[in-house]
């Protein structure tokens, strides 16, 4: 099935060298841009990391020091890779819990001002453990009948979870060949920041998720404890949580 869609719509996968959003760096990144039209457009890349890839993530995607040595640093292909998928809605496979926040966090390091909360995310992955509950080369065999070779190159991968959306919306008639529809399908909840530290409850209003606020209204807090600010500004917490944060605090000194 080819899919129905109002905006482009880039595919993306993101090799790195761990799986902590906040201290970990990418050092391949491939994306797959389908237009509405239906033409397709690729492009993958290394990136040097600006520091050691540690050896069991090389063990998984084959990448190691010595093949990003003279790549680009991510700060100088930032802007470009921003280019390419300005006013584009984005997909991946496991892409909402890891490769979104984490690229975020990239172009912030960079200093790219792009605000990705105003983009539609499909997550491939969790149409797929909504309907069947596997792994992304699992489904690549049970959707479209293949084998997926190289699994771990953002190549392969990015590819492959183009093609397992298209048989997921063939296989089920229930999904709407629609990415708004896909995309509040794939979403586990209703996120302010990627990491999901600052939710909406069923009145819009951001709530904290974490923590001993939990539950409670994030102005009240910053109302209420005046170093919660300061600490969360100085804690191990993603920079687009902070960036959130921030913008909050400033709208209530507007009010």
């Amino acid at each position: 099935m080819q899919l129905k869609l109002k905006n482009p719509l880039v595919f993306f996968d993101l090799e790195t060298t761990g799986t902590n959003i906040v201290s970990d760096r990418i050092v391949e990144i491939s994306y797959l841009k389908i237009s509405p039209n239906g033409m397709e457009e690729s492009k993958t890349m290394r990136i040097n990391p600006g520091c050691h890839i540690p050896a069991e993530s090389s063990a998984i995607h084959g990448i190691y020091d010595a093949d990003v040595a003279d790549a680009p640093v991510f700060k100088a292909v930032a802007k470009n890779i921003a280019k390419d998928i300005e006013g584009c809605d984005l997909a991946g496979y496991n892409s909402n819990r890891f490769d979104i926040p984490l690229l975020a966090e990239e172009f912030l390091r960079a200093d790219v001002d792009i605000d990705l909360m105003k983009r539609k995310f499909v997550d491939v992955q969790v149409v797929f453990h909504k309907m069947e509950q596997r792994t992304l080369s699992a489904a690549y065999q049970f959707y479209c009948e293949k084998n997926l070779e190289d699994a771990h190159t953002a190549e392969a991968d990015t590819k492959a979870t183009y093609e397992v959306l298209k048989a997921q919306l063939d296989r089920y008639p229930d999904l709407q060949n629609d990415v708004e529809f896909l995309s509040k399908f794939t979403s586990f909840n209703r996120n302010v920041d990627f990491a999901g530290r600052i939710v909406y409850n069923d009145k819009d209003e951001e709530i904290i998720n974490f923590g001993k606020y939990k539950g409670q209204k994030v102005e009240d807090v910053l109302r209420n404890d005046m170093g919660y600010y300061g600490w969360m500004m100085q804690g191990d917490f993603p920079l687009y949580t902070k960036k959130v944060l921030t913008n909050i605090k400033l709208r209530m000194f507007g009010k």
